[in-house]
This record gives C-alpha cells, sequence and structure tokens, in this order.
C-alpha cells in the first residue's frame, strides 16, 4: 500500500527552488529595475504628463500612481528579504515571519474607470507589468509559504465602481 504522505514530503517546489538559488537573481534584478523605472518616470515625465490630463483623469492619476508605487515597495520588500535568505543573512524562518508584514494584494482601478483611457501609455505599462511582478511573486509566496489569501484575485484588478470613486475623492480631498 503506498502512503501518500512519504510522495508528498519529497515534492520539489519550483518557486521555492527558484528563489533560494541563483536563478533568483533575475527576478530580483526585474523588480528592483521596475522600482527604478516606475520611480523616475514619476519624478520625471510622468509629473509632466499628469499636467495636461484632465481634472478627473489626473486625479486618477493620483490614487493609480499611489498604488503603484505601494504595490511595488511591497513586492521589493519580499525580493529583499528572498535575497536575504539565499545569501544567508536572514534564517526561512526569520523570513517568513519579516514577510508577514508584507501585502502582495494592492490592487489595480480597472480600465473602464472614469478617466482609465485618458492615463499615459507608460504609466500604463508601469501599472501592468507592477500587476503581472506582484502576481508571479504571490504565486511563489504561496507556493513556499503556503499562505494564500483567501477571495483574492492573482491579479487584483478592481471592479467595483462605486470603490473606485470613493478611493478618487480620499485622494482628490486627502489633507496632508
Amino acid at each position: 500500500m503506498n502512503e501518500p504522505s512519504k510522495g508528498s514530503a519529497k515534492t520539489i517546489k519550483l518557486a521555492e527552488r527558484r528563489v533560494f538559488s541563483q536563478s533568483f537573481k533575475p527576478l530580483y534584478q526585474e523588480g528592483m529595475g521596475l522600482v527604478e523605472q516606475a520611480a523616475e518616470y514619476l519624478d520625471g515625465k510622468g509629473r509632466a504628463e499628469a499636467k495636461k490630463l484632465s481634472r478627473t483623469a489626473a486625479t486618477l492619476y493620483a490614487a493609480e500612481s499611489m498604488r503603484l508605487t505601494t504595490r511595488l515597495m511591497q513586492v521589493a520588500s519580499w525580493l529583499l528579504l528572498q535575497r536575504a535568505a539565499n545569501s544567508g543573512e536572514m534564517t526561512r524562518d526569520q523570513v517568513a515571519s519579516e514577510k508577514s508584514k508584507v501585502r502582495l494584494d494592492t490592487a489595480s482601478a480597472h480600465d473602464e474607470a472614469l478617466g482609465w483611457s485618458e492615463l499615459p501609455k507608460d504609466f500604463l505599462d508601469l501599472v501592468t507589468r507592477s500587476l503581472r511582478l506582484q502576481a508571479l511573486v504571490r504565486r511563489m509566496d504561496e507556493e513556499i509559504y503556503g499562505n494564500a489569501l483567501v477571495d483574492t484575485p492573482a491579479v487584483a484588478r478592481r471592479v467595483n465602481p462605486v470603490s473606485d470613486q470613493i478611493s478618487l475623492l480620499n485622494t482628490a480631498f486627502a489633507r496632508g
């Protein structure tokens, strides 16, 4: 009689192999490169392009750029933790404990949101790439650590127009 537990104990987790080996380097470089590209865009060309947008699109741009920044900082935090484990600076248990503070579920407005079609193509490309990277990192995280988030899609595109509008209003009238 075969015991399923013996077979499952020897299962190789491909994501774990990728993260804890030299093949992690390209993923790390992609993630950090995207963070750098987004920061450069938002501080330069994006700032100039945002000034040309309608009030509605500018508000959406502001809200979405905050989501983009948050998403990328969370992904970068996860990547840095994995790199620390890969290099022996932290144990896997330490990483698992610290990564519980990392959120890999930062949503994005949907492409039917008011003003979306006015957003600059370079900006939308950054948003799309960041969502793809977040989804990849999230899948790897779930495979390695087994902590799937319930009822949250891998690529979190929000489809609630009321929530989108509330977010836009909060962004537009936020006081600093």
